[in-house]
């Protein structure tokens, strides 16, 4: 295992045992990090001794800085289980001497993982590069393959380049990881390219991480099931706020939506409907356990019965979401009857929107609680084109506002130029994208970081796990 369950997945299980892994990229993308935390889990949950040989800094720099990720070295140094070789004084003339040490280490340790840091490091040391790539194949054959380590080597990748070390250490590993650090809209994005993995099938080339308490890394986005379903647990409103239904949502968003607020909640290409359901589903339970009606008109793509089924998730009594959920439709489309139901004939978009408002008016008299609005802006463009449907987006903005009620626009990639004037008239601007086949979440109105999605359901329901890029 590489001590990253998300890695370890997307490459078929880990690396392979014995094998020399180059880990490359630019200075501050994470190498130091992720090779640590090879030796680290690989001490703690295998029981597989591990020994970090550093060129670059002296060991009370590295257990400091590997403390603030939870990594323990000075425990597992104490108990037997790791050694630090520090070697940044390392000159040409002592290169043979440092080899002899390291073998002599992992024998006497019994190790079985190895950290070579770095190996631009070791090559500043030698005068000629024909002499470091001796050292090159040294350290494939009388380390590597003596000892039996599964061993790292850091290659630091000059910005501006994508060179790997002296152009030929791809040849003679097993498997070459880059690790990037790059921009997303404006916002830090990591990921791992898969350059080369011997003997493993790759199942993703490219995976996001984050150096959040370790690096944790992202593969394809995974639906789970919980092992038992349970009623969802409401969370408090505040007095200037409604709760997201989702405890990190609401950090996310400083305690949740401003009362009486509209929300734009935009999807990138690629994003499903699961998705950004996992987002908006618990804004709509929160509302629906407290006695308060939620009215939908569904974005394309989603029709009454998801929005029933995705209600009926909440393990709230079927009466409950009966009487306080509405589903708007349009005549055109053939839907049986139903009470949860409320048909519309599309055609004046005046005539739709004044019943609308008499519907709403009409459940807030007998609910005595603001309501959660939730209108798929492709669909009103489809059935009422652009002009029409920013009159409407702009009066529901401050009917909303009026009534201290929430206001959630769900905004496809289908229409564009959309996204401007939807941003200018909302309060809270979230995006939703999928990069190599993870979801992220952020937020443009308040500007936020960007944050994976993973679905949580050990409260027995999905809930949006958010995991800040760092």
């Amino acid at each position: 295992m590489t001590g990253t369950e998300g890695l370890d997945r997307a490459i078929g299980g880990g690396f392979p045992r014995g094998g020399l892994i180059l880990v490359a990229g630019n200075a501050g993308t994470g190498k130091t990090v992720f090779s640590a935390q090879f030796l680290y889990r690989g001490a703690v949950d295998c029981g597989e001794n591990g020994v970090y040989v550093s060129f670059a800094e002296n060991s009370e720099v590295f257990h400091k800085n590997m403390k603030a990720f939870g990594f323990d070295f000075e425990r597992l140094e104490r108990e037997g289980r790791f050694r630090y070789l520090d070697m940044v004084a390392v000159r040409e003339e002592s290169i043979s001497s440092v080899l002899k040490t390291i073998v002599e280490e992992t024998h006497r340790l019994d190790a079985k993982r190895l950290v070579i840091d770095s190996f631009s490091a070791v090559a500043q040391a030698f005068k000629k590069p024909f002499d470091a790539r001796i050292v090159i194949h040294t350290v494939l054959s009388r380390i590597t393959r003596q000892t039996g380590c599964t061993t790292l080597m850091i290659v630091e990748v000059p910005f501006g380049t994508e060179r790997i070390g002296l152009g030929m250490e791809e040849f003679v590993a097993d498997g070459v990881l880059l690790f990037r650090a790059d921009e997303l809209d404006g916002r830090l994005f990591r990921d791992i390219m898969v350059k080369k993995m011997r003997g493993a099938e790759i199942l993703e080339d490219k995976i996001p991480f984050t150096l959040k308490n370790g690096l944790k890394a992202f593969p394809s986005f995974e639906v789970r099931l919980p092992k038992k379903k349970e009623r969802f647990r409401p969370l408090p409103d505040s007095a200037t706020k409604f709760s997201t239904g989702s405890s990190e949502l609401d950090s996310l968003l400083d305690g949740g939506y401003p009362k009486g607020s509209t929300v734009l909640l935009e999807m990138g290409r690629n994003v499903s409907i699961l998705q950004y359901h996992l987002i908006l589903s618990p804004t709509v339970w929160n509302f629906l356990a407290k006695g308060a009606c939620v009215i939908v008109t569904p974005s394309s793509g989603v029709d009454y019965r998801l929005i029933k089924k995705r209600a009926a998730e909440s393990g709230l009594p079927s009466d409950t979401i009966e009487r306080l959920l509405r589903v708007c439709a349009f005549r055109s489309v053939t839907t049986p009857k139903d009470p949860h139901v409320v048909e519309f004939e599309g055609k004046s978009i005046e005539e739709d929107y004044e019943r609308y408002l008499k519907i709403a008016a009409e459940i807030r008299q007998q609910t005595g609680r603001p309501i959660l609005h939730i209108l798929g802006v492709d669909t009103l463009l489809a059935y009422y084109g652009r002009t029409d449907t920013m009159k409407i987006l702009n009066l529901s903005v401050t009917t909303i506002r009026e009534h201290g009620a929430l206001g959630i626009f769900l905004l496809k990639p289908t229409y564009f130029g959309i996204s401007g004037p939807l941003n200018a008239i909302a309060d809270v601007h979230l995006k939703i994208v999928r990069e190599h086949g993870a979801s992220l979440l952020y937020g443009l109105k308040p500007r936020t970081m960007l944050h994976f999605v993973e679905m949580d359901v050990s409260k027995g329901y999905p809930l949006p796990e958010l995991t800040p890029v760092i």
